[in-house]
This record gives C-alpha cells, structure tokens and sequence, in this order.
C-alpha cells in the first residue's frame, strides 16, 4: 500500500474537510504501519473534545437518543461527531451501519461527522480503534464527539475509561432493567436516561434508580457526582434539554474536583498500555508450539510465558 502523505492529511482534517477525517479514521481501523506518524501529527491538537459515551441494553432507544444529542448540541452551535460502535458482520466483518442510518437526519450537515466502526468480535462494546478514532476526531476540532455502544449489556463497562461523561440509558417495559444492569453497567453512569418515558413503568424505573444510587452512596468518602436519573422521550425530542444540562453538571464538577484531568490521564495510560501490548504480542508471535507443550504438560503456563518474555522459546 502506497504511503500517505499524513501531513496534508491532518491540515485537511483540521480545515473541516470530512474525507480527510474519514480517510485517518480508516488508517486507524486498517492498523496502518503509520499510525506512529499519524498519532505524532495529532497530538498537538488534541485535548479539547467533550467525549460523551452513550450505552445501555438493546431496545433502550441509543440511536434515537444520540440522534437527539445531535441536534441539540447543534442548536448551540457546537460541530459533533459521532462514533456508532455496530456488531460486525459475520460475513464480511463490516460494520452493520444500521446506526448510521438512523441518523441520516444530519447527513448534509458539515458541522456533524458520523462513523460506524465494526466491533470485529472486539468485547466490552467497543472497537479496539475507538480510542485512536477519538483522537482523529479531537484532533479535526470536533467540539463535542458522541460514542454510541454496541448493545451488549453489562459488558459494556469499557466505555468508562473512553469517555469524560458516560450516560446509561434504561426503558421500561423490558423485564427487571435495573436488575440485569446493576452488576456492571449501572456503576459506571454519570448520568442515567429513563427513555420512553411515555409507556407505563416509567416513573417505577426511575424511583428504583434513584433508591439504588442512594445505597451506593452510603458507602464513599469524600467528594462524589450523584448521577441524576433523567426521563425523556428521545423519539419527540423530549427531556434532552436536560440531559445536556446534566452533562453539563458533571463535567463542572469534575473540573471542579479534579476528576476530568484524572479521567483523562487514565484514558492515556489505557491507551498506552494497549499499544505496548499488541506490540509486544507481534514481537513474539504465534505461541502455538509453547501452547502446545502446556496442553501436553510439558511445561506449566508460567514457565511457558517466561519462556516468550525471554526469548528462549525452544523446539
């Protein structure tokens, strides 16, 4: 493959032209051998997006919901981007793109850029090239950038280290929400959305949030968010004025007691780590033969991981 001029790619990118965003975003997804170039050209201007994760069980209404995002932090003049994390094909390992279809409202709009990305088998609901995505997107201007999960219930935790705010959305009328999501996704909201609220078993799901957040409380010391529990109809556009202002909250009160700053420095030390270990794992390489010997009993998988970290591998 043809080297990229990257340079001209990230000033394009930056002067608002979405082919240039779209074009490092696929260098991202593709693992391109220039990746190093890209992210060293980025880094300069990243640092400035507010990155708002969007996750909750299948049904909940997520793509109506940053839909309506859309709209309104457009009405406040602010350029978004979206990143609609899609189950992947099990043809082709494609994106589905159903969520980008949804949001063809915004398709002629040049201040909102929307990307699918395939979750490729990837768990957690999340693309492993989401946090470099974010970069290309922070880095192109973007003011606010919306990250859309795949709706995988509780093991969509991953998104609290992505983004500064993590909003969790829950609908009534789909069997014990609270109780399907209380093990791993209902720890990680900053702020929770009752959506449909209009169908019966609305005003029971939020008072059933509100009580569970208050017994979670009772155990923490110190200075912490209380995640308000907001109730909207995304699909009439209802009750997203306070959503917004609820992320508007958190993101102020983490200014106020550190939180962002540490939020962020944790994202980096993620990201850094997860390069340094896909590096590593193409160093080595195939482990099949060492496998081989455990399985055989040969070896113990200790001794066998000291054998690939010295280097000693032997026949």
């Amino acid at each position: 493959m043809a080297a990229v001029d990257v340079a001209g790619l990230v000033d394009r990118a930056r002067d608002g032209e979405p082919r240039a965003v779209a074009r490092l975003i696929s260098l991202v997804e593709q693992g391109s051998a220039q990746l190093p170039e890209v992210a060293a050209a980025l880094a300069p201007f990243t640092g400035n997006a507010q990155v708002i994760g969007i996750t909750g069980a299948p049904g909940v209404g997520k793509s109506t919901s940053t839909n309506a995002l859309v709209r309104a932090y457009r009405a406040e003049g602010k350029r978004v981007a979206v990143i609609a994390v899609d189950p992947s094909s099990p043809f082709s390992g494609g994106a589905l793109l159903g969520d980008r279809v949804r949001m063809g409202d915004h398709a002629t709009d040049p201040g909102v850029f929307i990307r699918s990305m395939a979750t490729r088998g990837h768990l957690g609901g999340l693309s492993w090239a989401t946090p470099q995505a974010l970069r290309v997107l922070d880095a192109a201007g973007f003011d606010v950038v919306l990250v859309e999960t795949v709706g995988v219930g509780q093991s969509e935790v991953e998104i609290v280290a992505l983004a500064d705010s993590t909003i969790v959305l829950l609908a009534p009328g789909m069997g014990d929400g609270i109780q399907a999501a209380k093990a791993g996704i209902l720890e990680i909201a900053d702020v929770f959305v009752v959506n449909k609220a209009d169908r019966d078993g609305a005003d029971q799901t939020a008072r059933d949030l509100k009580y569970m957040i208050s017994l979670g409380r009772r155990d923490r010391e110190g200075p912490s968010w209380r995640a308000p529990v907001v109730k909207t109809v995304a699909a009439r556009l209802e009750g997203l004025d306070r959503v917004v202002q609820a992320i508007a909250e958190h993101r102020a009160w983490m200014t106020e007691h550190g939180e962002l700053t540490g939020r962020r420095l944790r994202r980096a030390g993620a990201e850094i780590e997860a390069i340094a270990v896909e590096r590593v794992r193409t160093r080595f390489g195939p482990v099949d033969r060492l496998a081989e010997r455990v399985v055989e009993g040969e070896l113990d998988p200790f001794a066998a991981a000291e054998q690939l970290i010295s280097g000693s591998l032997r026949e």
